[in-house]
């Protein structure tokens, strides 16, 4: 690790995601979320945080196990979405219902995370990781790209009105769902409760004894395990976190 590294974390720590107080978690799709943070957002829940659920498209092109389609489809996960962050804990769940598979335009995406933003003033921002190689899936890409774009200009009130939001204190931004993660968060005693938010409820993504469910029901538990023996947690999952000194011009903090 060259000095300049060494430095710049001795100058500027990576911020504990559990030391704030508002949260604001960006999902694709209404099980995104549950999926690359949903051990975390019932642990913060538990802690009394202030946590929000932002889910920016419809899944209405998800398989469909169930035989729905497009508009019945879509209703049906975001009545998932809102009991699964039941489960959670979360209450404050919304949606901006642009069209699952990327049929919106950017700006679309970014006015309406913009407005929520400026709604919920959280101290932190969660999304996917939109810098993963093996990342292929629009949606997850363009909301990471949104987020990420927006966790920098968040604190300034003309740029943000200018996207058709207000400013908020945003100090950090994390991703999930990364290759990279540089903060762990101990969720023992919560990972059974985010099996139970995504396969007790996303049922037309997960139906019971599918091959997928139990594919990645497996994954998340060996992630956890993985992430817990990192970081010496037991259980935990990871988070690639960067605070306002790491956002803007220190390439060192790649």
């Amino acid at each position: 690790m060259s000095l300049t590294r060494l430095a710049l974390r001795a100058a500027a720590p990576v911020p504990r995601l559990e030391s704030f107080s508002r949260y604001l978690f960006v999902g694709p799709h209404p099980d995104d979320i549950e999926i690359g943070a949903g051990a975390t957002a019932s642990r913060l829940a538990a802690m009394g945080k202030q946590i929000t659920f932002l889910i920016c498209t419809d899944g209405r092109f998800g398989d469909g196990l169930t035989g729905l389609r497009g508009d019945a489809l879509a209703g049906a996960r975001e009545e998932e979405a809102r009991r699964s962050a039941g489960l959670l804990g979360v209450a404050d769940v919304r949606f901006l219902n642009l069209s699952d598979g990327g049929f919106y335009k950017q700006e679309e995406l970014l006015a309406g995370i913009a407005r929520v933003i400026g709604e919920v003033q959280p101290e932190v921002l969660l999304a996917p990781d939109p810098c993963v190689r093996s990342e292929c899936h629009i949606d997850h890409l363009n909301v990471g790209q949104a987020v990420r774009r927006l966790a920098c200009l968040a604190p300034y009130e003309g740029i943000m009105a200018g996207y058709g939001g207000k400013s908020a204190p945003v100090k950090a931004l994390a991703y999930y769902m990364t290759a990279r993660p540089n903060r762990y968060v101990a969720t023992r005693g919560h990972v059974d409760k985010q099996m139970k938010a995504i396969f007790d409820c996303h049922l037309t993504q997960f139906p019971p004894n599918c091959a997928e469910a139990r594919s990645i029901r497996l994954y998340l538990t060996l992630r956890s395990i993985d992430f817990g023996l990192r970081s010496l947690k037991g259980r935990a999952e990871g988070f690639r976190v960067l605070g306002t000194t790491q956002m803007h011009c220190l390439p060192e903090a790649d």
